[in-house]
């Protein structure tokens, strides 16, 4: 029991994927999720919402690997491996198929006793078919814009989450213009599949369990935030490489036509959620190469290490670029020890506003669409929804999370100002900007 209590607080800690929705009473009201296909007998099946902008969406993988560098969770293999999928504003999208939202082996995973999608949500292992769920994007189709140069947005996922569970805001970016490209933090995310089948499941719940004294946690935070630091600054500079004509997927698969040329690096961002927003900050602070970045629901606040805080030293020095907190009612700069002092070290443009109803970054996830048709078609009572996302709408919260992330990244990576961070407006009913 001490092992499990420590390991709540650690996790809590580091701001990952904590919620765990439970059961209580229902309610047939949950109107705002795209509806389901319908069920017969057997798991659920889901539908994400469909991207709001102009372009259709192309999307494609790449296995990335390291080889300045050895992975700091194993010792096979030697070098440091990602996988990443990027997500593009794509044209003649006829020809090309529809992506999952998980591989085969990645949505198996995610939905069995040893996946976030069971354990976290509490759902029964294989209720949901978490396989067959598709996306906007159209796997491999050709870059749109015939050499238009697109904003490149990084996204990055909390601990414990695999990088598809962002794909909600991420498909809606790249359909207004953007090149969004989402990283999974190898042996962090619930799982990653490699090509070939191969997954590679979380560490960390093993390595909090080890953990017994204070200093073992702030080594082990420590390891988890400088590793996701460095999988970004490599990243980034495998996109260089990309954009410069070479093809960085380390088994050399086809790359979409027209994708080199086609990414702006001079014009790059990055969000993230939870650990991932923490992430997304600490690497503008590190890397000039980005721009503009928000945080979703991330912070670090004492509790059972020395000193949360060097974990997070942008925290200390502050910014001097444009930043967006995006909180919940329980966190925000005034009542959040890490955001305020962030925000008062900063000299660089910043908000910080929240979904009204929100109840914590799993707000900002798609679990806001997708867990309210698992409650419908599994007859599950509204509080497996509201524990977990609070009273928001949820169409409406994912519409509103869409617009505020692309009015943030048009003012600071296009200087397309439409004001509509400026403060409230009847535009933003759902939104509180805190002062």
């Amino acid at each position: 029991m001490a092992h499990r209590f420590r390991t709540a607080l650690f996790v809590s800690l580091i701001a990952g994927c904590v919620t765990v929705a439970s059961a209580a009473p229902a309610s047939a009201s949950r109107d705002a999720a795209p509806q389901a296909p319908p069920r017969a007998d057997g798991p659920a099946r889901l539908r994400l919402p469909a991207p709001t902008g102009p372009y259709p969406v192309g999307t494609a993988d790449l296995h990335l690997i390291d080889r300045s560098r050895s992975d700091p969770w194993t010792a096979t293999p030697a070098y440091r491996e990602l996988m990443v999928s990027l997500w593009y504003p794509a044209t003649d999208v006829g020809r090309f198929p529809r992506a999952p939202h998980m591989l085969p082996g990645a949505a198996a995973h995610f939905g069995s006793a040893a996946g976030v999608g069971t354990s976290l949500y509490h759902l029964p292992a294989g209720s949901v078919d978490f396989a067959a769920t598709r996306t906007g994007g159209h796997r491999g189709a050709p870059v749109a814009g015939h050499g238009r140069r697109f904003p490149v947005v990084l996204y990055s996922a909390g601990a414990g989450d695999p990088r598809t569970w962002g794909t909600t805001v991420v498909q809606d970016l790249a359909s207004r213009g953007y090149l969004v490209v989402t990283v999974d933090h190898t042996y962090d995310a619930s799982e990653v599949e490699f090509p070939g089948g191969r997954v590679v499941g979380t560490v960390l719940p093993e390595a909090f369990e080890q953990a017994q004294q204070p200093d073992d946690f702030q080594r082990l935070g420590a390891t988890i935030f400088d590793t996701r630091v460095a999988d970004t600054r490599f990243v980034l500079d495998q996109l260089a490489a990309l954009d410069r004509g070479t093809n960085p997927d380390a088994e050399g698969r086809p790359l979409p036509s027209g994708l080199a040329g086609a990414l702006d690096l001079h014009r790059t961002g990055m969000f993230g959620v939870s650990a991932g927003g923490l992430t997304a900050f600490q690497a503008m602070s590190d890397d000039p190469r980005i721009r503009a970045a928000i945080d979703m629901g991330g912070s670090i606040e004492p509790s059972i290490i020395p000193d949360p805080l060097r974990l997070w030293p942008v925290a200390r020095r502050g910014l001097d670029r444009p930043f967006m907190f995006m909180g919940d009612p329980g966190t925000d700069h005034r009542q959040t020890a890490s955001w305020r002092m962030l925000w008062d070290n900063s000299s660089g443009w910043h908000v910080d506003l929240r979904l009204d109803g929100a109840k914590s970054e799993n707000s900002y996830k798609d679990t806001v669409p997708l867990l309210p048709q698992i409650a419908r078609q599994l007859d599950l009572p509204d509080s497996f929804v509201t524990d977990a996302i609070g009273d928001i709408a949820p169409n409406r919260a994912v519409r509103t999370e869409e617009t505020l992330v692309a009015a943030f990244f048009d003012r600071w990576l296009r200087g397309r100002d439409g004001h509509l961070l400026d403060g409230p407006s009847p535009r933003l009913r759902d939104v509180t900007f805190v002062p």
